[in-house]
């Protein structure tokens, strides 16, 4: 068993990766740099149980931190970060394995006795792309019809929203570095969107203002 899943994971593509080399070179240096890549194979967990209950508390003993109580909000621990999408529905995404976390969160839902929580591995579902830099928020502003001002929208918050069209999830993991979780078969339309939207942050053009 090992053996088969050692040789599956040899047999991974990762859908932006035939653009990996792309996205390192037009990574934009200088004062509005900006930078976009894949992190690619993230674990991907869905989760529907009822907020209050024995099962989710069960849920975030083993992530080592609770579900997210409201929209926007991302609550995080070691490798796992729960994102929330719904009154009873949120994302895992970690850098442990599926094989190692699904079957720990599903025992522990069981061993809680409340309900009948829906738990999934949906890694293949999505791909995360990171954007990171001085621009990032101004690239992602030519195409998103989010709020992402400081004021509205910071550090720790993920919603769903849009980009060039494109259904997606956008989180803000720090000052100046965001995450976007664009459904597999849509990365490399949105990819190819943001290697274009950052190419004018690279000419020797200097605005009055802040980025």
């Amino acid at each position: 068993m090992a053996e088969q899943t050692s040789s599956l994971m040899l047999m991974r593509r990762s859908p932006l990766g035939a653009m990996a080399r792309e996205m390192m070179d037009k990574s934009i240096t200088g004062p509005r740099n900006v930078r976009a890549s894949e992190a690619r194979y993230a674990t991907m967990i869905s989760v529907r149980v009822a907020p209050v209950s024995a099962a989710a508390g069960a849920l975030g003993d083993v992530l080592g931190t609770g579900l997210p109580a409201r929209s926007g909000e991302v609550t995080a621990h070691g490798p796992h970060s729960v994102l929330w999408l719904g009154p009873d529905e949120w994302l895992v995404v970690s850098d442990m394995s599926a094989d190692l976390l699904l079957p720990e969160l599903r025992a522990a839902a069981v061993a809680a006795g409340d309900g009948s929580p829906a738990i999934v591995d949906v890694s293949a579902n999505r791909t995360v792309i990171e954007l990171s830099g001085v621009a990032a928020r101004s690239v992602l502003e030519k195409g998103c019809p989010t709020d992402l001002h400081p004021r509205a929208f910071g550090p720790g918050t993920a919603i769903t929203t849009t980009l060039a069209r494109v259904p997606l999830l956008l989180w803000q993991v720090g000052p100046t570095t965001y995450r976007l979780l664009p459904r597999a078969s849509f990365a490399q339309y949105v990819g190819a969107w943001l290697l274009d939207a950052m190419q004018e942050f690279g000419s020797d053009f200097r605005d009055a203002g802040p980025v």
